[in-house]
């Protein structure tokens, strides 16, 4: 097994269910030796080019929400761990209206029951309950493929992102880092 295989397999572990079904791409082992050691080299400069875990988030403003760009799901997961903090994470790819994506996120953040299931309930669920709760580490929020459909335009979208703007603002006059990517499908 080559050091690309160990380090899939790792990665793709420690992540457990966060990536279950999301994945059905399984990595084959490239036929010639050249290919591996050139795929070696490619993964040991992808290693040593990507920052530390602690040094991940050093560079993103504490509390903002962004296009997840350059970072990697797991990288931001790590970092998360890493620094103590909070990582919450929603795969929104199967939403077709706000009122799937609101289903998608109480369940994938562990919502309480009564959770009301519009933007005033989302933005409540995630700055009261945790305030009242007590002393928080910070949060790091991914938001996976936000969808874009006919109900779920580019306008619902952002009124969307704004109650993650509105809960980054709400932390960040509590200096509690609440960083927030999102990508689209």
């Amino acid at each position: 097994m080559s050091a690309l295989d160990l380090d899939w397999n790792r990665t793709h572990t420690a992540l457990g269910n966060l990536w279950a079904g999301a994945l059905s791409i399984t990595p084959s082992a490239p036929i010639l030796s050249g290919q591996l050691r050139a795929i070696e080299r490619i993964t040991e400069m992808d290693i040593t080019s990507c920052p530390e875990p602690q040094n991940l988030l050093r560079g993103v403003r504490s509390n903002i929400v962004q296009s997840i760009r350059a970072f990697r799901i797991a990288d931001l997961q790590q970092a998360a761990e890493t620094t103590g903090q909070h990582f919450l994470y929603a795969n929104l790819a199967h939403a077709q209206t706000k009122q799937d994506a609101l289903d998608l996120i109480a369940v994938q953040f562990h919502f309480p029951a009564h959770f009301g299931k519009n933007f005033d309930a989302l933005y409540d669920c995630l700055t009261d309950p945790l305030h009242k709760a007590g002393p928080q580490p910070g949060f790091v929020v991914v938001l996976d493929q936000l969808p874009l459909a006919h109900k779920f335009d580019k306008e619902m979208r952002e009124q969307f992102l704004d109650c993650f703007r509105d809960a980054a603002d709400y932390w960040g006059e509590r200096k509690i880092a609440f960083r927030c990517f999102y990508s689209f499908l």
